[in-house]
């Protein structure tokens, strides 16, 4: 386990299990971690051993990776919250990474306010993406079922069914998009901008 305070990893067998009233199963396993000595706690609600769900309660959790600082404040903040609330609803991660995607699409790939569909489909026509990016983004409508749920293409952020790792899929493609849309263009930028720095101090010195 790794602790959500520090980040040491440490042996995750030594818990304190709690119950969470008389009237439930549920119940909380406690953990200190044995480097910052902080509490880590976490809440099943089954008791041991079926665990049917394991949710942080103490630190908040998420192992999702971090949005770059290269995005958009607006985008960033539906990413970040889709994150956070996927292991507890799956529904919910998916309409916020639904709507993240969108608001990506019109802000980088400039494609024309349709619905999700639509828009998916004319940035794929356009060209622009990467081979594994453009397959990537193409399985969105085909796991999320858009057919049978239209109103994730026409009402991006609506709370619907989700199939079964369309939350998780949804999050794994923005990440890729970010670093297509928005981290590698400033790196390359950037090291134009440093490579015309070295050009200019190299003629200069030779000037000498």
């Amino acid at each position: 386990m790794k602790c959500g305070h520090c980040s040491v990893e440490f042996d995750s067998g030594k818990e304190r299990i709690e119950p969470v009233d008389e009237y439930s199963d549920a119940v909380f396993f406690n953990y200190e971690c044995p480097n910052c000595k902080r509490p880590i706690i976490f809440l099943c609600t089954m008791a041991p051993p079926t665990n049917d769900l394991v949710i942080p309660v103490w630190p908040f959790l998420n192992d999702r990776p971090l949005c770059p600082p290269e995005v958009p404040p607006h985008i960033a903040e539906d990413y970040q919250e889709a994150c956070l609330v996927l292991i507890i609803s799956p529904k919910a991660s998916a309409a916020l990474s639904r709507r993240c995607l969108q608001n990506l699409l019109h802000d980088a790939a400039k494609v024309k306010p349709s619905n999700l569909f639509t828009e998916i489909q004319d940035v794929i026509n356009s060209g622009q993406l990467p081979s594994h990016i453009e397959e990537a983004v193409h399985a969105i409508r085909q796991i999320g079922n858009f057919a049978a749920h239209p109103l994730k293409s026409e009402s991006t952020g609506e709370i619907l069914p989700v199939e079964h790792g369309e939350a998780e899929w949804n999050l794994d493609t923005l990440v890729n998009l970010f670093d297509f849309y928005y981290v590698k263009p400033k790196k390359n930028a950037q090291m134009l901008e440093d490579l015309n720095t070295k050009s200019q101090d190299v003629e200069k010195y030779s000037r000498k």
